[in-house]
């Protein structure tokens, strides 16, 4: 069974933080809200963790995961980001959008894409994950808790265009799956980040659309 942590969604407790990051630290697997939606996610330096994030999510390796930092000048050093894709980052950092950009050899192996060599990041825009990131010093993995294929046969929550779900369902049928949950008081969403794929920023796209799209559609 998961241990819940309540946290304040404007102030997180230190303490609590700490709790949590000593958690990741030791591989803990956590569902923990996001500025989009909520996310299963764990520390990046833990190798056995995101091989678990990938198992719960039935996640092989060819399919890359996205990552959180806590600001455009640390992405640089999990990406690399040309001008015209700083110019263009610059403008929705914090926020729900999704970067793809070519890899560097900071990310690890388990987490980008093994053919393009390009990572997804987001800087979120959310206390609870930034607190998370300045206690853990290291990007953490940001899968959704969400399937959208409901031909799966397992308890990870599915939803369709428009649905919504409550927090103690979402909580319910992750308990027994992540060490921890996240509890800032917040009632989960079911808009996904909008991804942009900066891997040519001179020819930048938008490839899902989702959670403010057309901001980002107004600056590419």
């Amino acid at each position: 069974m998961a241990t819940i942590y309540e946290v304040h969604p404007d102030t997180p407790q230190p303490r609590r933080i700490e709790e949590i990051r000593d958690a990741l630290d030791q591989g803990a697997v956590m569902l923990y809200p996001t500025d989009t939606v909520y996310a299963i996610g764990c520390g990046i330096h833990v190798k056995s963790a995101v091989q678990r994030v990938r198992q719960i999510k039935q996640l092989s390796n060819d399919k890359p995961l996205t990552f959180l930092c806590p600001s455009l000048s640390n992405i640089a050093s999990y990406a690399q980001v040309s001008d015209p894709a700083y110019r263009i980052m610059k403008r929705l950092i914090p926020g729900p959008f999704t970067f793809l950009l070519p890899a560097t050899k900071q990310v690890p192996k388990l987490v980008m894409s093994p053919k393009r060599k390009t990572t997804g990041i987001r800087v979120p825009d959310r206390p609870v994950c930034l607190a998370l990131l300045d206690a853990l010093q290291v990007p953490i993995i940001s899968t959704s808790a969400y399937l959208l294929d409901k031909e799966h046969s397992t308890p990870i929550p599915t939803l369709e265009v428009g649905q919504t779900l409550d927090k103690a369902e979402l909580f319910d049928r992750w308990e027994k799956l992540v060490d921890l949950i996240i509890d800032d008081g917040s009632e989960p969403g079911y808009e996904m980040s909008t991804i942009l794929d900066l891997t040519d920023a001179n020819y930048p796209e938008i490839v899902r659309q989702g959670l403010n799209w057309e901001t980002a559609a107004a600056w590419i």
